[in-house]
Protein backbone atom coordinates (compact mmCIF):
# COMPACT_ATOMS: atom_id res chain seq x y z
CA UNK A 1 0.00 0.00 0.00
CA UNK A 2 2.60 2.79 1.23
CA UNK A 3 5.81 3.46 -1.24
CA UNK A 4 8.46 4.81 -0.57
CA UNK A 5 8.98 8.75 -1.60
CA UNK A 6 10.05 9.10 -4.74
CA UNK A 7 13.18 11.58 -3.41
CA UNK A 8 14.02 9.02 -0.92
CA UNK A 9 15.34 5.66 -1.21
CA UNK A 10 16.63 3.83 2.01
CA UNK A 11 18.58 2.17 -0.20
CA UNK A 12 20.66 4.51 -1.80
CA UNK A 13 22.82 7.71 -0.50
CA UNK A 14 20.41 10.36 -1.59
CA UNK A 15 19.18 13.09 0.74
CA UNK A 16 16.96 15.69 0.70
CA UNK A 17 17.62 19.16 1.57
CA UNK A 18 17.67 19.18 5.17
CA UNK A 19 15.92 21.91 5.70
CA UNK A 20 13.03 19.65 4.71
CA UNK A 21 12.52 18.53 7.93
CA UNK A 22 10.20 20.73 10.16
CA UNK A 23 11.97 22.77 13.31
CA UNK A 24 8.93 24.20 14.92
CA UNK A 25 9.13 25.47 18.36
CA UNK A 26 8.74 23.21 21.58
CA UNK A 27 7.50 21.16 21.88
CA UNK A 28 8.78 19.43 18.75
CA UNK A 29 7.62 16.23 17.87
CA UNK A 30 5.27 15.84 15.39
CA UNK A 31 1.96 13.96 16.17
CA UNK A 32 -0.25 11.86 13.25
CA UNK A 33 -3.81 10.76 13.49
CA UNK A 34 -6.97 12.92 14.97
CA UNK A 35 -6.78 12.83 18.54
CA UNK A 36 -7.49 15.41 21.47
CA UNK A 37 -4.08 15.99 22.27
CA UNK A 38 -5.00 17.36 25.98
CA UNK A 39 -6.00 14.08 26.73
CA UNK A 40 -3.65 12.08 24.60
CA UNK A 41 -0.23 11.68 25.92
CA UNK A 42 2.17 13.34 23.85
CA UNK A 43 5.80 13.38 23.03
CA UNK A 44 7.95 15.93 23.71
CA UNK A 45 11.49 16.93 22.21
CA UNK A 46 13.40 19.62 24.50
CA UNK A 47 15.14 22.40 22.90
CA UNK A 48 18.85 20.86 23.96
CA UNK A 49 17.69 17.64 22.29
CA UNK A 50 17.00 19.24 19.11
CA UNK A 51 19.92 21.03 18.66
CA UNK A 52 21.77 17.98 18.69
CA UNK A 53 19.44 17.01 15.04
CA UNK A 54 17.36 14.77 17.07
CA UNK A 55 13.80 14.55 15.27
CA UNK A 56 10.74 12.63 15.51
CA UNK A 57 7.52 11.50 14.46
CA UNK A 58 4.84 9.46 16.95
CA UNK A 59 1.53 8.06 16.76
CA UNK A 60 -1.01 6.98 19.86
CA UNK A 61 -2.61 3.49 19.71
CA UNK A 62 -5.73 2.67 21.09
CA UNK A 63 -7.47 -0.33 20.94
CA UNK A 64 -4.44 -2.82 20.30
CA UNK A 65 -4.82 -6.49 20.15
CA UNK A 66 -1.79 -7.90 19.82
CA UNK A 67 -0.87 -10.89 19.37
CA UNK A 68 2.23 -13.91 18.96
CA UNK A 69 2.20 -13.81 15.55
CA UNK A 70 0.51 -13.96 11.97
CA UNK A 71 1.16 -16.02 9.06
CA UNK A 72 0.23 -13.42 6.63
CA UNK A 73 2.89 -11.17 8.57
CA UNK A 74 5.56 -13.92 8.06
CA UNK A 75 5.01 -13.85 4.51
CA UNK A 76 5.55 -10.17 4.44
CA UNK A 77 8.53 -10.41 6.69
CA UNK A 78 10.23 -12.89 4.58
CA UNK A 79 9.90 -11.15 1.42
CA UNK A 80 11.23 -8.16 3.29
CA UNK A 81 14.40 -9.99 4.64
CA UNK A 82 15.13 -11.74 1.64
CA UNK A 83 15.13 -8.92 -0.48
CA UNK A 84 17.28 -6.55 2.07
CA UNK A 85 19.54 -9.34 3.23
CA UNK A 86 20.98 -8.91 -0.31
CA UNK A 87 21.53 -5.20 0.14
CA UNK A 88 23.36 -5.00 3.63
CA UNK A 89 26.53 -6.27 2.74
CA UNK A 90 28.72 -4.66 5.64
CA UNK A 91 30.32 -2.39 3.09
CA UNK A 92 27.24 -0.70 2.35
CA UNK A 93 26.31 -0.33 6.22
CA UNK A 94 29.42 0.91 6.64
CA UNK A 95 29.17 3.67 4.42
CA UNK A 96 25.66 4.42 4.65
CA UNK A 97 24.74 8.03 5.80
CA UNK A 98 21.91 7.13 7.83
CA UNK A 99 23.30 4.57 9.86
CA UNK A 100 26.32 6.79 10.06
CA UNK A 101 24.18 9.67 11.32
CA UNK A 102 22.77 7.77 14.27
CA UNK A 103 26.79 6.98 15.27
CA UNK A 104 27.51 10.81 15.09
CA UNK A 105 24.91 11.44 17.45
CA UNK A 106 26.28 8.62 19.70
CA UNK A 107 29.88 10.50 19.59
CA UNK A 108 28.52 13.92 20.14
CA UNK A 109 27.50 12.62 23.07
CA UNK A 110 30.58 10.91 24.29
CA UNK A 111 29.29 7.31 23.93
CA UNK A 112 31.03 4.97 21.11
CA UNK A 113 28.47 3.52 18.81
CA UNK A 114 30.75 0.22 19.29
CA UNK A 115 29.37 -0.29 22.58
CA UNK A 116 26.30 1.44 22.31
CA UNK A 117 24.86 0.76 18.98
CA UNK A 118 21.77 1.88 17.67
CA UNK A 119 19.32 -0.54 17.40
CA UNK A 120 19.04 -0.78 13.75
CA UNK A 121 22.70 -1.75 13.50
CA UNK A 122 21.32 -4.60 15.48
CA UNK A 123 18.51 -5.32 13.96
CA UNK A 124 21.05 -5.35 10.47
CA UNK A 125 23.78 -7.72 12.38
CA UNK A 126 20.76 -10.08 13.07
CA UNK A 127 19.18 -9.95 9.64
CA UNK A 128 22.62 -10.60 8.36
CA UNK A 129 23.26 -13.52 10.75
CA UNK A 130 20.05 -15.47 10.59
CA UNK A 131 18.44 -14.25 7.16
CA UNK A 132 15.03 -12.88 8.93
CA UNK A 133 14.34 -10.83 12.05
CA UNK A 134 13.26 -11.93 15.44
CA UNK A 135 9.73 -12.56 16.47
CA UNK A 136 8.52 -10.93 19.49
CA UNK A 137 4.96 -10.57 19.70
CA UNK A 138 3.36 -8.74 16.36
CA UNK A 139 3.25 -4.95 17.42
CA UNK A 140 7.19 -5.17 17.68
CA UNK A 141 7.62 -7.18 14.86
CA UNK A 142 5.63 -4.43 12.97
CA UNK A 143 8.24 -1.79 14.12
CA UNK A 144 11.02 -3.80 13.87
CA UNK A 145 10.13 -4.47 10.00
CA UNK A 146 10.29 -0.50 9.19
CA UNK A 147 13.02 0.17 11.11
CA UNK A 148 15.29 -2.72 9.27
CA UNK A 149 13.54 -1.03 6.12
CA UNK A 150 14.08 2.54 6.38
CA UNK A 151 17.11 2.31 8.74
CA UNK A 152 15.40 4.94 10.85
CA UNK A 153 14.88 3.82 14.98
CA UNK A 154 11.30 2.99 15.62
CA UNK A 155 9.95 1.94 19.45
CA UNK A 156 6.66 1.76 20.84
CA UNK A 157 5.71 2.28 24.50
CA UNK A 158 2.93 0.29 26.89
CA UNK A 159 0.96 3.79 27.71
CA UNK A 160 -0.25 2.02 30.62
CA UNK A 161 2.83 1.21 32.06
CA UNK A 162 3.84 5.39 31.32
CA UNK A 163 3.30 8.51 33.34
CA UNK A 164 2.17 11.37 31.54
CA UNK A 165 4.25 12.47 28.09
CA UNK A 166 7.36 10.71 27.03
CA UNK A 167 10.04 13.39 26.63
CA UNK A 168 13.02 13.36 24.78
CA UNK A 169 16.25 15.13 26.66
CA UNK A 170 19.44 14.90 27.72
CA UNK A 171 20.23 12.77 31.06
CA UNK A 172 21.43 14.45 34.35
CA UNK A 173 22.52 11.35 35.12
CA UNK A 174 20.70 10.72 38.52
CA UNK A 175 17.54 8.95 36.33
CA UNK A 176 16.15 5.60 37.31
CA UNK A 177 16.60 2.91 34.08
CA UNK A 178 15.79 -0.95 34.27
CA UNK A 179 17.13 -2.04 31.10
CA UNK A 180 14.66 -4.62 28.95
CA UNK A 181 14.80 -7.84 30.31
CA UNK A 182 17.09 -7.22 33.55
CA UNK A 183 15.48 -6.24 36.88
CA UNK A 184 18.87 -4.42 38.35
CA UNK A 185 19.12 -0.30 37.68
CA UNK A 186 21.61 0.47 35.33
CA UNK A 187 23.72 4.06 35.47
CA UNK A 188 23.19 6.29 32.42
CA UNK A 189 26.10 9.58 32.11
CA UNK A 190 24.87 12.96 32.17
CA UNK A 191 24.40 14.49 29.27
CA UNK A 192 23.22 11.45 26.93
CA UNK A 193 19.97 11.47 24.81
CA UNK A 194 16.86 9.65 26.69
CA UNK A 195 13.22 9.54 26.60
CA UNK A 196 11.71 10.16 30.33
CA UNK A 197 8.11 10.09 31.12
CA UNK A 198 6.86 12.86 33.39
CA UNK A 199 8.22 10.66 36.44
CA UNK A 200 11.81 11.00 35.38
CA UNK A 201 12.23 7.21 34.78
CA UNK A 202 14.22 6.48 31.42
CA UNK A 203 11.77 4.62 28.96
CA UNK A 204 15.08 4.47 26.35
CA UNK A 205 18.48 5.16 26.55
CA UNK A 206 20.06 6.53 23.61
CA UNK A 207 18.35 4.79 20.67
CA UNK A 208 20.36 2.08 22.58
CA UNK A 209 17.98 0.14 24.75
CA UNK A 210 14.29 0.45 26.01
CA UNK A 211 13.72 -0.09 29.72
CA UNK A 212 11.84 -3.10 30.48
CA UNK A 213 8.12 -1.46 32.29
CA UNK A 214 7.01 0.03 29.03
CA UNK A 215 7.94 -3.01 26.91
CA UNK A 216 5.13 -3.52 24.40
CA UNK A 217 3.77 -7.28 25.35
CA UNK A 218 0.54 -9.54 24.50
CA UNK A 219 -1.67 -7.52 26.71
CA UNK A 220 -0.89 -4.30 25.79
CA UNK A 221 -3.70 -2.00 24.52
CA UNK A 222 -2.45 1.47 23.97
CA UNK A 223 0.77 2.25 23.01
CA UNK A 224 2.67 5.38 21.79
CA UNK A 225 5.35 4.02 18.90
CA UNK A 226 7.91 6.66 17.77
CA UNK A 227 9.86 6.91 14.60
CA UNK A 228 13.01 8.72 15.43
CA UNK A 229 15.52 10.10 12.53
CA UNK A 230 19.03 12.64 13.10
CA UNK A 231 19.04 15.78 11.40
CA UNK A 232 20.30 14.90 7.97
CA UNK A 233 17.04 12.52 7.95
CA UNK A 234 14.38 13.95 5.36
CA UNK A 235 10.63 14.75 7.21
CA UNK A 236 9.31 12.09 4.13
CA UNK A 237 11.24 9.48 5.10
CA UNK A 238 9.88 10.08 8.64
CA UNK A 239 6.35 10.01 7.92
CA UNK A 240 6.67 6.96 5.90
CA UNK A 241 8.06 5.17 8.22
CA UNK A 242 5.05 6.10 10.71
CA UNK A 243 2.39 6.01 8.04
CA UNK A 244 3.76 2.20 6.94
CA UNK A 245 3.97 1.26 10.63
CA UNK A 246 0.64 2.40 11.52
CA UNK A 247 -0.91 0.39 8.04
CA UNK A 248 0.92 -2.53 9.43
CA UNK A 249 -0.12 -2.54 13.11
CA UNK A 250 -3.88 -1.76 11.56
CA UNK A 251 -3.73 -4.59 9.52
CA UNK A 252 -2.04 -7.29 11.77
CA UNK A 253 -2.79 -5.91 14.97
CA UNK A 254 -6.53 -4.63 14.52
CA UNK A 255 -5.91 -1.56 15.68
CA UNK A 256 -8.12 1.39 15.64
Amino acid sequence: MYALPANISPLSDNRTDPALVIRPAFPFARASGFHWLQLMPQLIVTREAAELGLVATYHVVEDLRNRQRDPDFDEFKDALCARLSSLYSQEFVARDKIVQGFRDLHWSVGCSPKKFPCSIEGLIKFLRRHGTLPNINLAVDCYNAVSLETRLTLGAHDLDQVEGNIILQLAQGNEHFVPLGRDQHELVQAGEYCYVDESGEILCRLDYKQCDKSKIKLTTTRCLIIVQGHASTASDLLDYGRDKLVALVNRFCRAI
